[in-house]
């Protein structure tokens, strides 16, 4: 995935998820990082769209949480935080949603 291809705002929040991960002690930056890190933008739209929806972002956040929590923690490594295959796998899925609706960016919505 090219890292052009993203909205500022999306590459923000990957750096962000990335950050999540570390300060949490987690090998891999998961899905429920970036979520985390996606609810987290400030003038971000995800919460807006979620209360659409029907769904609480507050409940959500505290969901997300509690997922962080059970994640797998390392030590003996500080700095090494890698993509995880569910992270690539959706960002691959993502980058091909947008090849088909020819859009040129790849957003956080």
């Amino acid at each position: 995935m090219r890292a052009d291809k993203m909205t500022t705002k999306f590459q923000q929040a990957l750096s962000d998820a990335q950050s999540l991960a570390l300060g949490a002690d987690n090998q891999f930056i998961e899905p429920v990082h970036l979520l985390c890190a996606l609810l987290e933008q400030e003038s971000s739209v995800l919460a807006q769209l979620l209360h659409n929806t029907g769904i609480n972002p507050g409940r959500l956040r505290t969901g997300l949480a509690r997922a962080l929590e059970r994640l797998p923690k390392v030590s003996g490594a500080p700095g090494e935080v890698h993509p995880s295959n569910a992270l690539l796998k959706l960002l691959n899925i993502t980058d091909k949603l947008a090849q088909e609706r020819k859009d040129s960016f790849i957003a956080s919505e």
